[in-house]
């Protein structure tokens, strides 16, 4: 395992664009909200949402393939990729999310650029007056962030077995927590 230091520095070897790096600080946020409130270790699901899309930028037609090499020569284990690529289950690969943690990272990826574009929408461009209620209007409006998908998020409350709002509120909340750091 590599430090979380050494896990934002390999992120920029293969990331320059400042959105890609924002959007990969939190999704590390958001897996350690996670990750704290379910009782599981934080550093690592950080780590895992730090770099689950390390390869996205220089390799977008290789997305959760090149990753599996950029990570096991930054000395992360098999373990580990898995975790990573689970993530494009059914999009780009087909290494389906097993763990809790895969599966919170494969239903809250999407939603985090939703509720993302959600609060750049809002006179204070932030999360922390967001509601539920807002985030479901925006959802349901398929030209909205037309980007991220919709399918994903249902299925990925699915597979942890949530209701739509709770994964909504849970991750607003996670996006609140680490609004500030990312």
């Amino acid at each position: 395992m590599i430090t979380r230091d050494a896990g934002l520095e390999l992120l920029k070897k293969y990331n320059h664009e400042e959105f890609h790096i924002q959007h990969a600080l939190t999704v590390e946020g958001t897996m350690r909200y996670f990750a704290e409130k379910l009782g599981f270790d934080p550093e690592y699901w950080g780590l895992v949402g730090l770099l689950h899309d390390i390869d996205f930028e220089q390799y977008p037609e290789e997305h959760c393939q090149k990753a599996s090499e950029l990570l096991r020569e930054g000395g992360l284990d098999d373990d580990f990729i898995h975790s990573v690529c689970s993530h494009g289950y059914g999009l780009c690969c087909d290494i389906e999310p097993t763990h809790q943690m895969e599966k919170v990272l494969f239903a809250t990826d999407e939603l985090t650029g939703l509720i993302g574009a959600c609060a750049l929408m809002r006179p204070s461009k932030s999360v922390q007056d967001m509601e539920v209620k807002s985030l479901k209007k925006k959802f349901k409006d398929k030209k909205f962030a037309a980007g991220c998908s919709r399918d994903v998020i249902r299925q990925g409350a699915e597979m942890l077995g949530w209701e739509l709002d709770e994964l909504f509120q849970e991750t607003i909340l996670a996006m609140r927590a680490c609004e500030q750091q990312a």
